[in-house]
C-alpha cells in the first residue's frame, strides 16, 4: 500500500505523507515513493509549486527516519546515496518552489526535510526536534549546514545538543517557520500562497531558486577538513553508544550512554 498521496491542482502539486501506522516515519518505501513523485512532477511543465504536507488533523507531521531501518554500527547511517539524502537533494533541486505545510510535530530527519523546503508554514501544533544525540547517531555535514542556513549556529547547536523540541512560537522567531497561522486556516493560507507563486513567472522562480540554492551552499571546505569531520562521524557510528541508542529506542527506555 502506498505511503503517500499525490495530486496536482491549478499548477500546484501536493505530496501528502500518509502512513499513520508509523507516524509518517521516513521509511525506505516512503522515501522511494516521494522520490518517484518528485521525479514525475519535475517533468510536468504545468507544475509551478510543490506542497509537502501531512493529512489534516495529524498530531505528527513526521516522526523522522524509520529507526528500524538504521544500519548496524560500522556503516554510515547518512551516506550520500541513502534514500533520505537522495530525497533532501531532490527537494532542494526541484525546479520550482517547495512549501512545507507543517501540522503536528516534526522529528529527526523530517526536520531536515522541512528545512530544505523553500518556505515553511506552520500552526500552533507544530514543533521541531532534531534527535541524533538521543540515538548516538552522528549527523552529516550537509544536514548540519541545512540547520546553519535556516537558524544559524547558536540555535543549531542548541537543537542538536539538547534534542529538545522547539515550539511553533519559537520556530517562527528563529526562522524555521515563515508564517504561523491558526490550524483551521493552515490549508487555505498555504494554498493561497502557492497560488500566488504559481501566478508568477515560472522561469524566473526556477532561476532564482537555483541561484539561492547555490549561494546557500557556497561554503568552502578544505579536503583535509572534510576528512577530519568524516573521521569524527565514524567514531560515533562505530561506537557502543550508537548500538545503545537504537536498542533503547526499540525497547522504549531511556538510553544509558557510556561515551564509548
Amino acid at each position: 500500500m502506498s505511503q503517500i498521496l499525490t495530486a496536482v491542482d491549478n499548477q500546484v502539486a501536493t505530496i501528502t505523507l500518509n502512513h499513520p501506522e508509523t507516524r509518517n516515519s521516513l521509511s525506505c518505501q516512503m522515501l522511494e515513493e516521494m522520490l518517484q513523485a518528485i521525479e514525475q512532477f519535475s517533468h510536468d511543465e504545468n507544475v509551478r509549486v510543490l506542497v509537502i504536507r501531512a493529512p489534516r488533523g495529524t498530531k505528527v507531521w513526521s516522526s523522522g527516519f524509520n529507526i528500524h531501518e538504521l544500519p548496524v554500527s560500522g556503516r554510515d547511517p547518512l551516506s550520500y546515496n541513502d534514500p533520505l539524502e537522495c530525497l533532501l537533494r531532490a527537494v532542494a533541486r526541484f525546479h520550482s518552489p517547495v512549501i512545507a505545510m507543517i501540522e503536528g510535530s516534526v522529528w529527526g530527519g523530517a526536520c531536515d526535510l522541512s528545512f530544505v523546503c523553500d518556505i515553511a508554514i506552520g500552526c500552533p501544533t507544530s514543533s521541531f526536534a532534531i534527535t541524533p544525540a538521543k540515538l548516538g547517531v552522528p549527523y552529516n555535514i550537509s544536514g548540519i549546514m541545512h540547520f546553519f542556513n535556516i537558524v544559524g549556529p547558536r540555535i543549531a547547536r542548541e537543537m542538536f545538543y539538547t534534542a529538545e523540541p522547539i515550539s511553533a512560537e519559537r520556530a517562527v522567531q528563529v526562522g524555521i517557520l515563515n508564517h504561523l497561522v491558526a490550524v483551521e486556516e493552515l490549508e487555505a493560507f498555504t494554498y493561497a500562497m502557492a497560488g500566488r507563486i504559481a501566478d508568477n513567472s515560472p522561469l524566473a522562480n526556477r532561476v532564482m531558486k537555483e541561484q539561492l540554492r547555490l549561494l546557500a551552499d557556497a561554503y568552502p571546505l578544505r579536503p583535509e577538513t572534510f576528512e577530519y569531520v568524516q573521521g569524527l562521524r565514524r567514531m560515533a557510528y562505530d561506537s557502543k553508544d550508537y548500538e545503545e541508542g537504537k536498542r533503547a529506542f526499540l525497547e522504549r527506555r531511556k538510553p544509558v550512554f557510556s561515551g564509548k
